[in-house]
């Protein structure tokens, strides 16, 4: 299979569109796009080879920009990738890289004192934010267990380990379960008083956290199948399933921390979208939330679960029934249910290039496990990756760009990298989609 592949790599520039519906075609396309177009593109050029870590910020043709700045999450995500590029292509290369990315968490961003990883901190390591958050000291987990699993670096699996018992004594909560996410450098949480804006989500539980903790545990656990971790690891995937999953079947985005969801549904126009930060529905975050719940499943219980699978199907379905372009394709950023509107109305018609991403991946799932559905979960899959190599990819540059050209033609020469953006999203779509073609060959 592999070798057919790379055949057809050869002939990328030949292919006409009317090949895209063919899987070994779109595999190759993809084989093209995760490396050249992608993985060769940042690596090695985003390594800080001065202050250690990677580079963060370039220009839309790669050119490095501004002052480096390094956030955990972007830091984590480039050891994940790395990581994971080297099992995927067997390239050691990537071990390397991966744990380059190691030795600057290990030595620049966990705190030594209060233990935890720092939110932000300068190019050479000095911090810049004193608060500490859930979301990326669990990317740091996500990315440490990565490394370990590439490399049998035990030292690497120590800080993870770390990483994961700092978030159960700080952000874990024994009470009404779930974690904290905005937390002070001593580890204690900050507490949402009336001095704090209506639009600011400090001291809210949320949904973006949860399931990238989730997912943070679902790797953990693979790489060391600790009792606590799947307790945890259990306790996430019913709470997100059950408790975050509205029944319309998207994510309520915040909530009060004993789980009362954060709705200015019954305010006026003006007051929800200033505050449609806090309460909207985000179609990127469902489909990328049925692929975690399901890959939590498969790691707890060695196949996903019945209930796990209709919830995820549920949010897929209501993210195309509700999201869906469709004329081009793709994944609408926002929509909102207002009380005197009908159905759900699109409140920003952005295409951001995470969520086409994770609707690759998720569609793909889809079309393999329901592929007679009447949601033509296949088809729909064949139009988001023409609507990505249309509009998100840069073909002359390499990486894709942040928002779909068709609402946002500026986006053409905006940052192609930042401290929120890489190659995680990407890589893991783009690896996940060609695992399938391939593993369905054989």
């Amino acid at each position: 299979m592999l070798l057919r592949l790379s055949f057809i790599v050869l002939l990328l520039p030949v292919l006409s569109s009317a090949q895209t519906t063919n899987p070994d075609s779109i595999a190759a396309q993809m084989q093209y796009a995760a490396k050249q177009g992608l993985l060769d593109e940042y690596y090695p050029r985003n390594i800080d080879t001065l202050y250690g870590g990677y580079l963060s910020s370039f220009t839309y043709d790669f050119k490095p920009s501004g002052t480096q700045d390094k956030m955990i999450v972007t830091q984590a995500r480039h050891i994940w990738s790395t990581a994971k590029a080297a099992m995927f292509y067997k390239d050691t290369a990537y071990i390397s890289m991966s744990r380059h990315g190691f030795y600057f968490l290990r030595d620049k961003m966990w705190d030594a004192t209060y233990g935890g990883f720092y939110n932000l901190v300068a190019r050479d390591g000095t911090p810049k934010s004193k608060v500490k958050e859930a979301y990326g000291n669990a990317f740091a987990v996500y990315g440490l267990s990565a490394y370990y699993e590439c490399s049998h670096d035990t030292a690497a699996l120590n800080l993870a380990k770390a990483g994961f018992m700092w978030l159960e004594k700080n952000s874990h909560d024994p009470v009404y379960k779930g974690y904290y996410q905005h937390l002070n450098r001593d580890g204690s949480h900050i507490i949402r008083t009336a001095d704090i804006q209506s639009a600011s989500d400090i001291g809210y539980k949320d949904q973006n956290s949860s399931i990238h903790l989730l997912e943070a545990l679902t790797e953990l656990y693979k790489v060391w199948p600790d009792s606590l971790v799947r307790i945890r690891l259990e306790e996430m995937l019913k709470l997100i399933r059950d408790k975050i999953v509205t029944d319309r079947g998207n994510l309520q985005l915040f909530f009060t921390y004993d789980w009362k969801p954060v709705s200015f549904r019954d305010s006026s126009e003006q007051s929800i979208l200033k505050h449609k930060y806090l309460d909207h529905v985000s179609f990127g975050h469902d489909v990328e939330t049925a692929y975690l719940l399901q890959e939590a499943s498969e790691a707890l219980y060695g196949k996903a679960d019945d209930k796990t699978l209709a919830i995820g199907k549920k949010m897929v379905d209501h993210a195309l029934n509700n999201g869906w372009d469709n004329s081009l394709g793709g994944f609408y950023d926002e929509g909102y249910y207002f009380k005197d509107k009908p159905g759900c109305t699109i409140i920003n018609k952005s295409k951001n290039w995470w969520a086409q991403a994770e609707a690759l991946n998720t569609l793909q799932m889809f079309s393999y496990m329901y592929p007679d559905d009447a949601m033509q979960y296949k088809q729909k899959f064949f139009k988001e990756w023409q609507y990505a190599q249309t509009y998100l990819v840069d073909h002359e540059h390499g990486d894709w760009y942040e928002e779909g050209l068709d609402n946002e033609p500026k986006r053409k020469t905006a940052l192609k990298a930042h401290i929120w953006k890489g190659t995680y999203h990407v890589f893991r779509a783009l690896m996940n989609c060609i695992n399938r073609v391939e593993n369905d060959a054989q």
